[in-house]
């Protein structure tokens, strides 16, 4: 028996309950791990709200990433060089109507495992795949993102927009954060931005003309979506790409076709698993992951760790917006 996380109807974090459930039989493509730490993710929200990009299948497990020890391993896990013992971190490569690692020891597939370096704890290590495998794929593998070139980084705060930053400082771009509030603006900075936006007080397209000259941004990577998108084709560059990989506006987003025709905008929609189902972009993505966390340019921003108990309280503070980078939670510290 181990203690897990699942819900067993739609609704709002009080709908996570830890339960005892019988370990589940280990198949010949699968690792068990006993779980040191959890990174959290708002797909892991949509998913339990039902709003996510694939339904739950109720009672569901849920969760992505996580960092462990493995405690059994099947023919597959063997194969690619792991063994019982091994400290490895989980890949969210996999859909969580099979798998889920909130939880104290949970199975995930043995494509999904990890060895993270010597320079990461177990709860740095639990926050790396998500974030720079979504920033890394729009900015890097898809996006192109060239020296002195402007990003523009929506709800630049959270964790996958500190990884976004650190991937554009890397490559030698020039940084537009955005923020509501001028309350993490200092963060940012502090992060390398070179320019924050706080758009509940400062217009986001007269800033980004007046900062890069009246050309624009030259790559947009937005979390928002909604009714800012007329704002972002306005204060993109000509030929600009924009990717979309969050909707946390909730509202409908109305295609600014007028503004993408005049400057040839590429506006796309964007999921990490364009990189993790790909074979040979998986690869590239890891590797280049971890040469920036071995170099030092890439590190994990955590934001606040939680007790595996209170895994309700830490949804619902995910869910307040508060957060600078990552939001953990310890299991059995």
């Amino acid at each position: 028996m181990a203690k897990i996380v699942r819900f067993h109807e739609l609704g709002g974090a009080e709908v996570l309950k830890i339960e005892d459930v019988p370990d589940a039989k280990l198949g010949e493509d699968e690792a068990r791990i006993k779980v040191a730490a959890i990174g959290l993710n708002r797909a892991e929200c949509l998913l339990r709200q039902g709003r996510y990009l694939e339904r739950p299948r109720l009672p569901s497990r849920i969760g992505y990433e996580a960092s462990g020890v493995i405690t059994e391993l099947g023919a597959a896990g063997k194969e690619a060089g792991f063994a019982v013992g091994d400290r490895v971190s989980v890949i969210p490569c996999f859909s969580m109507t099979r798998y889920g690692v909130y939880g104290e020891s949970v199975v995930v597939p043995a494509r999904s495992l990890a060895r993270y370096p010597d320079c990461l704890n177990e709860v740095e290590a639990a926050a790396i795949w998500m974030q720079y495998f979504t920033a890394y794929g729009a900015l890097i593998e898809l996006g192109k993102l060239q020296k002195d070139e402007y990003v523009l980084i929506t709800a630049a705060s959270s964790s996958v927009g500190y990884s976004a930053i650190q991937l554009a400082l890397a490559v030698g771009a020039k940084v537009i954060a955005t923020t509501r509030t001028a309350a993490k603006r200092d963060q940012l900075q502090a992060a390398g931005a070179h320019h924050v936006v706080v758009t509940n007080e400062q217009s986001l397209v007269a800033e980004v003309d007046r900062i890069t000259g009246g050309k624009g941004a030259n790559l947009i990577f937005d979390a928002v979506a909604g009714p800012i998108m007329a704002d972002l084709a306005r204060a993109a560059a000509y030929e600009a790409r924009i990717y979309i990989y969050g909707a946390l506006s909730l509202e409908s987003t109305i295609f600014p076709l007028q503004i993408a025709l005049k400057k040839g905008l590429s506006i796309c929609g964007y999921t990490m698993f364009q990189i993790t189902d790909d074979a040979e972009r998986f690869a590239r993505a890891k590797d280049y992951i971890y040469n920036g966390l071995a170099d030092g340019k890439l590190k994990p921003v955590i934001d606040k760790v939680f007790p595996f108990e209170q895994i309700v309280e830490a949804q619902k503070y995910m869910e307040t917006n508060q957060q600078n980078g990552k939001i953990m939670v310890q299991v059995g510290a």
